[in-house]
């Protein structure tokens, strides 16, 4: 017997608008039109006898950064006729995730009985209107700020962070990049094999995905080779190993009661059950952070996640790993125990390099994917994660036709965030005059293929961490060639900064 307030997704809903779908960017829908149409599919997908629309209690939107609505989930439920509570959570990958179990919760517990997750960005058609001097024709809203904010609102670099550079994803998933090339022991010919392999893994799965941004089976060499359409951003990364932000895509999930479902004629077999879900940091900036190619804190959501459904790693059939970068793959597969060789799904979109990277709301194209393949392979598990920042705050859920037998469990998210913030964190130098051990680089290059700069992150002799930055050439073209990690360096102070000496 199913509990009558089990939460339970009944629909899904997406929208990949490609380019040339519509010449004129006067006519291009913006987030707001694109998160109302993704829930009309959602209610669609649910297959009932009655809409779920009208019935609408709450709406969770992942802040959209296309256009920055004071309440975006107000805005979207003005297109659709719908007043309901509005929720917005935060800037970060896992906001989906996070949403969704948020939403179950309420729900299990008696606090709404529709909730849709709902989130879009229109990146492409703006940066096409801005190169054209086109003036968008959007909502300017005059609807009040919303009341409700979930997530973590600090900023994902610290000051010494700041002074060095190190500011943007492209500026430190590389560091993290050349961090776990150093700790499998690998050559840099050998990681850009493994990372090309695994990147084409992702590439193929977009290729089969008709709403992928960029559906090309690019083999592992096409991925790592650098050229004309595919050139460097931030060595070791290619552009095709990078999220792509400029798309327009749009994407919703319907959770109900199971009761409330049955009710309104929802076929069975269209009935996915999030299982549980969990959530913490790990140290919240990186440079805090014991290992930067390691994520205790990936490791006790999963561990807390399997621990609240008595399953495990090996029992999930497929998974849709959060993939910005491949440093951040490799990094949960490595928290989860997932070898190289195993065959299962790491992705079910193809990732934010090639399915699309939509800002914030990635991961309710993930879920929505989940939902369509636990229900092509009934009983089976599947797992969703989801990042925030810089690997710095992590969701996950999971998700099956089968149903909870003691309803959706949601693990406390101090409970899993104390046993991270007990482990050690790494006294970080905002200046270092004296030798230091590189533990991980970053080269950003210009747009005309050269050295730009390079990014080190070095340990001191007492275990400190401290960045440094270098602009020399003979050193920036070592660094693109040969592995850094390992090697003795001096550093020096330098306007509130460090600079490599040598």
């Amino acid at each position: 017997m199913i509990d009558p307030r089990t939460p339970v997704v009944v629909g899904v809903g997406q929208i990949t608008r490609r380019p040339g779908d519509d010449a004129d960017l006067a006519a291009a829908p913006e987030p707001a039109d694109l998160m109302a149409e993704a829930i009309r599919q959602a209610d669609v997908d649910a297959g009932g006898r009655r809409s779920f629309v009208d019935r609408i209690d709450v709406i969770w939107v992942p802040q959209p950064l296309t256009r920055r609505y004071p309440d975006p989930g107000a805005v979207t439920l003005r297109r659709l006729g719908v007043e309901a509570r509005s929720y917005r959570a935060l800037i970060g990958g896992n906001s989906p995730q996070l949403l969704v179990s948020e939403a179950a919760a309420m729900i299990q517990r008696g606090g709404a009985e529709v909730c849709v997750i709902a989130g879009a960005e229109a990146m492409y058609t703006r940066f096409r209107a801005r190169k054209l001097g086109v003036d968008l024709p959007w909502e300017r809203s005059d609807v009040p700020a919303c009341p409700n904010e979930v997530g973590d609102i600090r900023p994902g670099t610290s000051d010494v962070e700041n002074a060095h550079g190190a500011t943007l994803p492209i500026e430190i998933y590389p560091l993290i990049e050349t961090a776990v090339r150093a700790a499998r022991g690998r050559s840099l010919e050998e990681h850009q094999q493994a990372t090309g392999l695994l990147w084409s893994r992702f590439a193929a799965v977009a290729a089969a995905n008709p709403l992928a941004w960029t559906p090309v089976p690019y083999t592992p060499d096409e991925v790592t080779t650098p050229a004309p359409d595919n050139r460097v951003v931030t060595f070791p990364y290619t552009k095709r190993m990078c999220a792509n932000l400029a798309v327009d895509q749009a994407a919703a999930v319907m959770v109900t009661t199971h009761e409330a479902a049955v009710a309104a004629g929802v076929p069975a077999d269209r009935m996915v059950f999030p299982l549980a879900g969990a959530d913490a940091n790990d140290h919240f900036f990186l440079t805090e952070r014991w290992s930067l190619a390691d994520s205790p804190a990936i490791r006790a959501v999963a561990a807390d996640l399997f621990a609240a459904t008595s399953t495990g790693v090996d029992a999930v059939a497929r998974f849709d790993l959060y993939s910005c970068f491949p440093s951040a793959v490799q990094v949960a597969m490595d928290a989860l125990g997932i070898h190289a060789a195993d065959e299962r799904p790491l992705t079910l979109t193809g990732g934010l390099a090639l399915f699309g990277g939509p800002g914030n709301n990635y991961v309710t194209h993930s879920i929505a994917e989940t939902v369509h393949a636990c229900r092509r392979d009934p009983g089976s598990l599947s797992m969703v994660t989801g990042v925030g920042w810089y690997l710095t705050k992590h969701s996950a859920g999971l998700y099956s036709t089968t149903p909870p037998p003691e309803g959706f469990r949601r693990v406390a998210p101090g409970d899993t965030q104390a046993k991270v913030d007990a482990l050690p964190k790494r006294i970080v130098v905002a200046e270092h005059d004296g030798p230091a051990r590189v533990e991980a680089t970053a080269v950003p290059f210009t747009r005309d293929g050269s050295p730009e700069r390079g990014l080190v992150s070095t340990l001191t002799e007492d275990g400190h961490r401290a960045l440094a930055v270098t602009d020399d050439p003979d050193a920036l073209a070592s660094m693109v060639a040969e592995p850094w990690e390992g090697r003795a360096v001096s550093l020096r102070p330098a306007e509130g900064r460090t600079r490599l000496v040598s």
